[in-house]
């Protein structure tokens, strides 16, 4: 069985302020092959938001001239819980345009400051006019629609706090934060509302060469013929899933922890590809029915993996 991919870009992305390098900040992971077929992997270590952009249009024009076909993953959600875009009473696919919607509100400076806390106000303003469903935000962020607390137990409580993949990760044991978190460790809110305009600005550059599962190719298994013509599938990936253990260099350098779990990721998915089960982790669950089967590709997403 043939390969689906030629390499594997997998970014820890980040909602810091301010410039900084090393531990909880941004780190790619990129896993090829060389000339002789055989798996190496690099990683990269940026100190702001706008470098990690150009860093992963840089390495996937590199790729795209050599004729490569690349996974490329990103660890923020790219969709919200079902019926977020309704409360907000957008017209459209949901998927769409909430995408829209944050990119016009959403104002992220080169040098990492940001307004991810009044966007998060105003969509709780919007939704609820009360200081939810978005909670948590530092002391200094607090306001009326905005409080540095979980709200109380019921309140919102016909908004789910989770979307389906998530809640299927539990299932497995696993821990996912909800979107709705914007403050504290293993936080998403605040990564998402940055993430999801930067994932718009990247596929707008991609064009017809890439593709986003599930919303651009179908909740389904992907096969060759599906990849052929495209230069890039993204995917929204949770590095955690794989047990990254940090490797010692030669010079006895330790590797940070999100730098081996970026290159553990990249690795674990160029492994199952050579195993030929990647196709089969594009697919539902099999008891995914049609309502979720709409609800993921138009509005939700799914974690690759899960």
């Amino acid at each position: 069985m043939a390969r689906l991919f030629d390499a594997y870009i997998i970014a820890d992305w980040t909602a810091a302020e301010g410039k900084k390098l090393g531990e909880q900040t941004l780190w790619v992971g990129v896993a090829k092959r060389d000339v002789r077929f055989r798996l190496y992997t690099e990683t990269h270590n940026v100190a702001t938001r706008a470098e990690g952009e150009k860093l992963i249009a840089d390495l996937l024009a590199e790729h795209r001239k050599r004729g490569d076909r690349v996974l490329v993953g990103f660890d923020f959600d790219f969709g919200f819980p079902a019926g977020t875009a309704a409360r907000l009473k957008l017209d459209g696919r949901p998927w769409d345009v909430m995408g829209k919607f944050l990119a016009a509100n959403i104002v992220d400076k080169a040098d990492n400051t940001n307004n991810r806390y009044q966007v998060a106000a105003k969509m709780n303003r919007l939704m609820t006019d009360e200081a939810w469903p978005f909670w948590g935000s530092p002391a200094s962020q607090a306001q009326r629609w905005l409080t540095t607390t979980k709200p109380p137990e019921g309140a919102g409580a016909d908004i789910p706090e989770f979307r389906a993949t998530e809640l299927a990760a539990r299932k497995d044991k696993l821990p996912p934060k909800s979107v709705w978190q914007m403050h504290g460790a293993g936080a998403v809110g605040g990564l998402t509302l940055l993430g999801v305009p930067m994932l718009r600005r990247l596929l707008d550059k991609l064009g017809a060469s890439a593709a986003v599962w599930p919303f651009g190719t179908g909740w389904r298994e992907l096969t060759e013929a599906d990849v052929e013509p495209l230069s890039a599938v993204v995917v929204e990936v949770w590095p955690a899933l794989f047990d990254a253990k940090r490797q010692v260099s030669a010079e006895g350098v330790k590797e940070y922890k999100t730098q081996a779990q970026v290159r553990t990721a990249a690795e674990a998915f160029a492994q199952m590809d050579d195993a030929g089960t990647l196709q089969k982790a594009f697919a539902p669950p099999k008891s995914a029915d049609e309502a979720l089967l709409a609800q993921v590709e138009n509005e939700e997403g799914w974690i690759l993996g899960v």
